[in-house]
C-alpha cells in the first residue's frame, strides 16, 4: 500500500548562483526562478498543489552585496576534512517568502569570483559547499524529503547523500534529483577535494576509470533522478556527439533520465511592462514595437530605416554559441551580390573568448554601415535588442535549453537557430509546420546558417503578413515557469513516495 503524502514537502535546493543575489550564467536564472515558481504552486488551487517548504542555499560569494540583503547568522558548524575541521557559517534571509541561505567560510570567503581561474581551488570550494549544505539541514533540524542539486558544483552532495543514507537516520528518506544544465563541465578538478572530504572513488562497470572521482559523474551515478534542462537535451546526452565520453555509462542510467524544459521569468521579461523599453507593446499592439527598433538603430549609430531587417546576437562569446559561424555567415553574405538584394543590419552584444570578440569587432570595421559589435555586458541594452531587433541568431553547436530564443519570441524577435537541444524543443520552422515561430538549420556550418538567414530575410521582405504571423505565434507561446514547476513537483512527489518505502 502506498503511504499517504505528508502535508508538507521539504526541498533543499542547492546551486552555485541564483538571481538576483549573484549571476554569471543561465544557472542563476533557473535557481532564481524555479524555487519561486514552486512556491507559487502553494498558492494555487490545482490538484497537484501541496505545501512546499523549499529552501535555497548558495555560497556567500563576496560579490553578494551584504549591505543590500542583510542576512543574519543562523548556524556555525564544523565540516570534517583530512586537513582538519573547517568552520562553516550559514546566514539567512527571506526573499518574497522564499527562505534563502548563504553558506560561508574558507575558501568561499577568500575567492574573488563565483568561479575561479584556479580550477583546483574551485573544485575544493564547491565540494566543501556541497558538504556544508547537507550539514546545514542537520543543524537546522530540518529533514529534507528532496535534495535538488544542479550541475557539477553541487553534484558531490548527491553522492555524499547516497553514501550516508544506509547508516544515517537523518537522511534515510531523503531522495535526490540532479539537474544537468551543461554536461561537458564534469568537475574534472574535484578528485583531490573529494578525497579530502572522505568521498571515495566509485566502482561501476560502465563508468570510465578517468571519471570515477569527478563530481558530476558521481552525482549522476547516485542520483535517484536525473533531469536535463530540455527533453531534446535529455536525448542528446545519450549520443556519442553530446555524451562527453560518458555515453555508455549514461545509457545504463537512461531509466532515470528525463527532460524538463527551463522556463522564462515572465515578470522580468515582459514587453508590456519592461521599463528599459522606449515604448511598451504586446501582441495586440505590435505596431508600437517599431519605436524600439528606431531607438536601437539610433543608439547603435546605424541607418534609421524601418524596412531594413535588423539582426542581433545576445550571447556569451564562446565557440559553443556558434559566434564564429555567425561571423563567417554574415561576412559571406555581406561580400556576396545577395547583400545588394537582401540588405540587413547586425548587432552583436556579449563578452568572452578574445578571438571571437576580435572577429566581431573586425566585421564591424570591415562593414561599418551594417555591423555593430558591442563587446560588453549590458542587461539594459539586451532588453533594447530583444525589443528592437527583427531577428535573433542562435547558431549554437549545442544548447541544453537556451533562454535567449524564449525571450526573443516573447518580444516579437524571430529566432534563427541550430536544431539542437532546447532550441528544437521551443522553435518550430515554418517550412515544417503551419505554427512556425522561427527558422532552424541542422549542420553546424556557416553555409547552413546563410541559407537559414536567407530564408528569413526573403520572408521578412516579401511576405510581411507571414512574418507578422510568425512574430505573433512566438509572442503567444507559454514559456513561463509555472508549467515546468508542475513537472518538477510531480517528479519530487514520485521520488518522495519511493524513498518513504525504504
Amino acid at each position: 500500500m502506498n503511504m499517504p503524502y505528508p502535508s508538507t514537502m521539504k526541498v533543499l535546493f542547492i546551486a552555485s548562483e541564483a538571481d538576483p543575489f549573484v549571476k554569471v550564467g543561465g544557472l542563476a536564472d533557473v535557481a532564481g526562478s524555479l524555487p519561486r515558481a514552486l512556491r507559487e504552486i502553494n498558492r494555487s488551487s490545482t490538484p497537484e498543489a501541496m505545501k512546499i517548504d523549499l529552501r535555497l542555499v548558495i555560497p556567500y560569494h563576496p560579490q553578494i552585496r551584504r549591505e543590500q540583503y542583510l542576512p543574519h547568522l543562523v548556524a556555525e558548524y564544523p565540516i570534517h576534512s583530512a586537513n582538519g575541521d573547517i568552520l562553516a557559517k550559514a546566514f539567512s534571509l527571506e526573499a518574497d517568502g522564499l527562505p534563502v541561505y548563504f553558506s560561508a567560510g574558507d575558501p568561499i570567503d577568500q575567492e574573488t569570483g563565483v568561479y575561479s581561474a584556479d580550477l583546483e581551488a574551485d573544485g575544493y570550494k564547491y565540494v566543501l559547499f556541497s558538504q556544508a549544505c547537507l550539514e546545514l539541514a542537520r543543524q537546522l533540524r530540518w529533514k529534507p524529503d528532496i535534495l535538488h542539486a544542479n550541475d557539477w558544483h553541487t553534484a558531490s552532495a548527491v553522492y555524499s547523500l547516497a553514501l550516508r543514507r544506509p547508516t544515517d537516520p537523518f537522511f534515510q528518506h531523503t531522495a535526490s534529483l540532479l539537474t544537468i544544465h551543461n554536461l561537458p563541465y564534469l568537475g574534472s578538478m574535484t578528485p583531490s577535494a573529494l578525497e579530502s572530504f572522505g568521498l571515495p572513488p566509485a566502482e561501476h562497470a560502465e563508468l570510465p576509470s578517468w571519471a570515477r572521482q569527478m563530481a558530476l559523474p558521481l552525482g549522476l551515478l547516485s542520483a535517484d533522478a536525473i533531469v536535463a534542462v530540455s527533453p531534446g537535451y535529455a536525448k542528446e546526452i545519450l549520443t556519442e556527439e553530446f555524451g562527453s565520453g560518458l555515453v555508455v555509462f549514461l545509457r545504463t542510467l537512461s531509466a532515470k533520465i528525463s527532460g524538463i524544459l527551463n522556463g522564462l521569468d515572465t515578470h522580468k521579461w515582459d514587453p508590456t511592462t519592461d521599463k528599459d523599453l522606449s515604448l511598451n507593446f504586446s501582441s495586440s499592439n505590435l505596431a508600437q514595437r517599431l519605436a524600439n527598433k528606431t531607438f536601437l538603430q539610433k543608439e547603435m549609430g546605424l541607418e534609421i530605416n524601418p524596412h531594413l531587417p535588423l539582426l542581433a546576437m545576445v550571447t556569451r562569446m564562446d565557440p559553443q554559441k556558434g559566434v564564429d559561424l555567425a561571423v563567417a555567415a554574415l561576412r559571406s553574405m555581406l561580400q556576396s551580390k545577395e547583400a545588394g538584394l537582401l540588405p540587413f543590419q547586425m548587432v552583436f552584444l556579449g563578452t568572452g573568448n578574445p578571438v571571437l570578440e576580435s572577429e566581431a569587432r573586425q566585421l564591424e570595421q570591415d562593414y561599418p554601415q551594417a555591423v555593430r559589435a558591442r563587446i560588453l555586458f549590458s542587461e539594459s541594452l539586451s532588453h533594447h535588442i530583444y525589443a528592437g531587433a527583427d531577428i535573433l541568431l542562435m547558431p549554437s553547436r549545442y544548447e541544453p535549453c537556451g533562454l535567449s530564443q524564449m525571450i526573443a519570441m516573447h518580444y516579437g524577435c524571430v529566432p534563427i537557430a541550430r536544431a539542437t537541444g532546447g532550441l528544437s524543443d521551443t522553435i518550430q520552422d515554418p517550412d515544417e509546420s503551419e505554427q512556425g515561430t522561427g527558422f532552424l538549420f541542422t549542420p553546424p556550418k556557416s553555409e547552413a546558417l546563410v541559407k537559414a538567414i536567407h530564408r528569413a530575410l526573403v520572408m521578412y521582405i516579401e511576405d510581411p503578413s507571414g512574418w507578422r504571423q510568425i512574430q505573433l505565434r512566438g509572442m503567444q507561446k507559454d514559456f513561463s515557469w509555472s508549467r515546468s514547476a508542475l513537472e518538477y513537483l510531480k517528479k519530487y512527489k514520485s521520488l518522495m513516495s519511493g524513498r518513504k518505502k525504504v
